[in-house]
């Protein structure tokens, strides 16, 4: 689960753009893995989501939410799980190589 202390304050502003997803009224079931799935029948869910994701018009806005509350599940702005890991962790790394 996100850590609810990065998510923005409840304001209809700050989650306006999830109204407007491709993916809203689709079965979530496509864009977070059961605890049993792995090789392609992961690989084959995770593409068919990111083809959702690809053509939806707030995919930024989604991108940059799910890095910034550094969501740990699931297909977020056409991003999996490992992807946006690599982008925090790599975003940690430029800010402490800065930091020196």
């Amino acid at each position: 689960m996100a850590d609810v202390h990065r998510l923005p304050i409840p304001v209809s502003e700050n989650w306006d753009w999830q109204r407007l997803g491709a993916c809203r009224g689709a079965n979530s079931s496509v864009f977070f893995h059961p605890d049993s799935e792995r090789g392609s029948a992961r690989q084959a869910r995770e593409a068919t989501a990111k083809r959702i994701c690809h053509s939806c018009p707030v995919r930024a806005e989604c991108l940059r939410h799910a890095i910034q509350v550094q969501e740990p599940y699931g297909i977020w702005g056409g991003m999996g799980e490992n992807e946006r890991r690599a982008v925090i962790s790599a975003t940690r790394r430029r800010i402490k190589t800065r930091a020196s």
